[in-house]
This record gives structure tokens, sequence and C-alpha cells, in this order.
């Protein structure tokens, strides 16, 4: 009996690359923003641990399985999302409007945009997000899709299988984990510590090419922004750095260094 096709959907977000120099991050204390500069858009690397959880159900069902990657934001970098497809993802949906910029969302917001793109996708089994975004780390988004969808949930998920319609998962808790037992569809917030994402070859980046690619905006997932955020930034700034000066303390034995230093103290009023 052919088993009935799994749909696996991964939302991933697109954030600047968090390894840049901290100089090349300003923060803006008008608009309450931090503005990347120069600063190339990578895949969020906890939406890549949650991209390699769905690949690994698909090659565990060996083919009975598809998964469809979700990515949402004012402009997205098709270079950056065709790492998706070149893993193994079947195909891209990109959400691009105006409205959806992720500096204006907070979590709830951005929970409500994704649940209107998912419900346009169609027919979903499960819903893979990472534990939290790279840029804002807020953790929240998840739970909120599951709310919106009226869906379970389940959080910091080190690995995930599937037996029959039911879903198992290992979840992380304080001194090791535990297994978790939830009916379909439903949501998961993966952890990083189910593994880094594969690396795609040159022959799979070609391919990824002539994958589907669908084009949406706001009017299309027929989202519409109602009011303001849930989560209001009241100050956002830089905190003052203050410099050190470093002293040597040297000596022919330790005892004399640590004389010399005794007296540095006490002449710095340390002591």
């Amino acid at each position: 009996m052919r088993m009935a096709l799994m749909r696996i959907i991964v939302c991933i977000k697109q954030v600047p690359d968090p390894e840049g120099p901290p100089s090349s991050f300003v923060v803006d204390p008008i608009l309450k923003r931090v503005e990347p500069r120069g600063i190339p858009p990578v895949l969020s690397i906890f939406d890549e641990n949650a991209l390699e959880a769905a690949l690994r159900m698909k090659d565990e069902m060996k083919g009975e399985c598809t998964v469809t990657v979700l990515t949402m934001g004012r402009k997205i970098s098709d270079a950056v999302m065709l790492k998706s497809l070149a893993v193994g993802a079947d195909e891209l949906v990109k959400v691009e409007d105006e409205d959806l910029d992720s500096a204006n969302l907070d979590s709830f917001r951005t929970s409500e945009a994704l649940s209107c793109a998912i419900k346009t996708i169609g027919r979903y089994d499960l819903i893979l997000v990472g534990r939290q975004a790279a840029d804002w780390n807020a953790g929240q988004t998840g739970i909120g899709v599951a709310m919106m969808l009226g869906i379970p949930v389940i959080t910091m998920a080190r690995k995930i299988s599937k037996r029959d319609n039911e879903l198992y998962v290992e979840r992380l808790i304080p001194g090791g984990y535990e297994v978790l037992k939830s009916p379909l569809p439903a949501v998961v917030m993966v952890s990083n510590e189910i593994g880094q994402l594969r690396y795609p070859t040159v022959i799979q980046r070609r391919e990824a090419k002539n994958k589907p690619n669908t084009a949406l905006n706001a009017a299309k997932i027929n989202y519409s922004v109602s009011g303001g955020n849930k989560v209001v930034i009241k100050k956002l700034y830089a905190p003052d750095v203050k410099k050190r000066n470093c002293t040597i303390i040297a000596g022919t034995t330790f005892e004399e260094a640590g004389k010399k230093l005794a007296e540095r103290l006490r002449a710095d009023s340390v002591l």
C-alpha cells in the first residue's frame, strides 16, 4: 500500500549575515532599528536547522514527502534562497511586499502574515521553523503560527520522525530530552542541536534553478496590516563602550611580580 504523500512547509527568514563585523551594524535610535551597512543577506542559521530536519525526514520517507520553503520580506534575494532548493527542497514560495518589511513587523504580525501564506499554499502536514531568527532572536513566531492555524506546536526539537499518522519529537529539556507524540498537522520549532544544514554540490546548485519558484505578495495571500504591532519598542540604543587599558606587571620572579602588582593596586586605590 502506497504511503500518503507528506507535505512539509519550512519557514525560512532572510537576515543580514550575523557573522559580519560589529562595525557594520548601526543602531538608529530614531527609527528604533538596526541598520546593516554592506552586510550580505543569508539564510537564518536557525531556519537552516529546520530545513535540515525536513530533508532528513524526506530521506527517511524515501520520496514519499515534499518540502516547500516559504520565505517572506520586503525584498528577497533569489541567489540566497537558491541554497534552500539546492540542498533538496522541492519548491520555493516567496512573499515579497513593502508591507512585509521585517524591520516593521513584530512576532505577532509576522506570524499573522505567515499563516495567511500557509493557507494560500494549501494542504500541509507539518510546518517547521527555527527556534528563533538570527536577527532579533525573539523565538515567538512558530508559536504564533500554530495558534493562528489552530494546530499543536512543539518547541526545542532535536529529532523528528513520523509513524503512521502521528509525529514523534525528541524535545530538549534541562539535563536531557523528552519524547512527545502529536497528531498532524502540527508546527515544530527545531533546535540547533539537530545539526547543520547539508552542503549542496555544484550540480545540485545548477539543478535548483529549474525548480518551482512562486512569487506572491501581500494581496495574493489575503494579508493586510490592520492596527499596529503588539510589541512596541520604547527605546533602542547602542551601549557606551568603555575603553580599558591593560598594563603588564613583569618581574624576574613570581614574588617580585606579585609585590609590584600589589604596589600598583595600592597606588590606584584598588587596595
